[in-house]
């Protein structure tokens, strides 16, 4: 038996504001909305997880504990994109073999974007 990923779900002020930000950087689109309580995005066919948003009332008050990492081939393109969409730049690593930017979304939680090799 077991269990398996059913999506990731983000609680924020928000949920139709984030969701308008994470659709148009994932390139899909709310696949459901519960009166902007909760919002359900259109899974892209073979791509990953499915990402909700959720309101809660209470704000955001620390570094978020789990965060989300996507590959590109051209980071620097897809920093930028993103940037342009509303991200902002945190912070930038690289070691042997990976490189990766961290960014945080309009309302502050992070994610990165590496590429391999």
């Amino acid at each position: 038996m077991g269990i398996e990923l059913g999506m990731i779900t983000i609680d924020c002020a928000d949920p139709r504001g984030l969701a308008a930000f994470w659709t148009e950087a994932l390139g899909v689109g709310v696949d459901q909305d519960y009166e902007g309580e909760f919002l359900i995005l259109h899974p892209k066919a073979g791509a990953g997880p499915v990402f909700a948003f959720q309101r809660v009332p209470e704000p955001r008050v620390a570094k978020n504990r789990v965060h989300m990492d996507f590959v590109s081939e051209d980071r620097q393109k897809e920093v930028e994109r993103l940037i342009g969409l509303g991200a902002k730049k945190v912070d930038e690593h690289e070691m042997p073999g990976i490189a990766w930017t961290v960014l945080a979304d309009p309302v502050g939680n992070e994610f990165c974007v590496a590429t391999h090799g």
